[in-house]
């Protein structure tokens, strides 16, 4: 083959590649958009599909609703510029779609909810009040809580019971505007050590105490599934306390499908409850670009056809 008939016969096989792959891309987000919704409020955050939507957070709202999801999710919403938040409350608005638990208070070094420290506890009612203004702002019901690091030098009997009155406290704060906390319970094994909570039959526990409609669970099913397992048999015991949940497949905290968690029976399983709430996508990608990102979407699809 002479140079000139290689160098050309290479240029058609490149766009013939390139080509198909576009097709390719196309033809996976054309699957995406032609099922209709989700049937659960599964809620990508920020950042999640930046390579197709952009970097801008109301594109990035734009296409998550036309992939056919119906919620977002933003733990550090609290701290983003008020007309930055009014405008992403409004896109929301627009297209029907819910706002996930935002951070409200999650300091995992600090002995917090279980002493009976006056400051702190002034402290944590400061942030209760904090919330409520922005969950006003934003539209959300519902504002994240880690009740933060355990004490090894009490008995944790009483550290339970303290836990418990802080909550008190903090839920007296949100009950007239209808916030919702929910208390998140991490694992120590591989993210967090030395936390408080770390089980949601604990959780469920401090919340049936507090006994408000304000102190919620929110069950993040990768760190449970690495703290102990179990996951529908705790959702069926706990599901009276639980308003959130939070995914990620173990190990490696990726999407569903990249670990040994069975998502599509979860799902199946809260759906058939007649669970309403958000279920945040708090995981990575397991490819990367564009087409890593429509395979994340695929994956969702997959587990929602129950």
């Amino acid at each position: 083959m002479n140079r000139r008939r290689f160098l050309t016969s290479s240029l058609v096989s490149g766009i013939a590649a390139i080509t198909t792959a576009g097709l390719a891309g196309n033809a996976t987000k054309a699957r995406a958009t032609t099922q209709g919704k989700f049937k659960l409020k599964y809620a990508p955050p920020f950042g999640m599909f930046k390579e197709n939507a952009g970097n801008d957070p109301i594109d990035q709202i734009k296409f998550a609703d036309e992939m056919g999801f119906r919620a977002i999710f933003d733990n550090g919403i609290m701290k983003k510029p008020v007309a930055l938040q009014e405008k992403i409350t409004n896109e929301l608005a627009k297209r029907n779609m819910d706002l996930g638990p935002f951070v409200l208070y999650a300091d995992f070094k600090v002995k917090s909810f279980v002493t009976r420290d006056k400051e702190i506890r002034d402290m944590l009612i400061k942030k209760m009040k904090e919330g409520v203004e922005t969950a006003k702002r934003i539209n959300a019901k519902w504002a994240l809580v880690v009740p933060g690091h355990f004490d090894e030098g009490l008995e944790p009997a009483y550290q339970t019971a303290n836990v418990i009155e802080n909550l008190k406290y903090c839920a007296e704060v949100l009950e007239p505007s209808g916030l919702i906390m929910v208390i998140e319970p991490l694992n120590a094994w591989t993210n967090h050590p030395g936390l408080f909570l770390t089980k949601i039959p604990q959780a469920y526990e401090i919340c049936r105490a507090v006994n408000s409609p304000s102190c919620k669970i929110v069950n993040d099913l990768y760190h449970q599934q690495i703290t102990e397992g179990n996951l529908i048999p705790n959702i069926d015991m706990a599901y009276g306390e639980i308003a959130a949940f939070h995914l990620g497949d173990n190990p490696g905290r990726k999407e569903p499908g990249t670990g040994e968690i069975n998502y599509k029976n979860i799902f199946k399983n809260v759906y058939e409850k007649g669970y309403d709430g958000v279920l945040c996508m708090e995981h990575g990608k397991s490819k990367k670009g564009k087409e890593g990102e429509l395979a994340v979407i695929e994956t969702y699809r997959d587990c929602d056809a129950y």
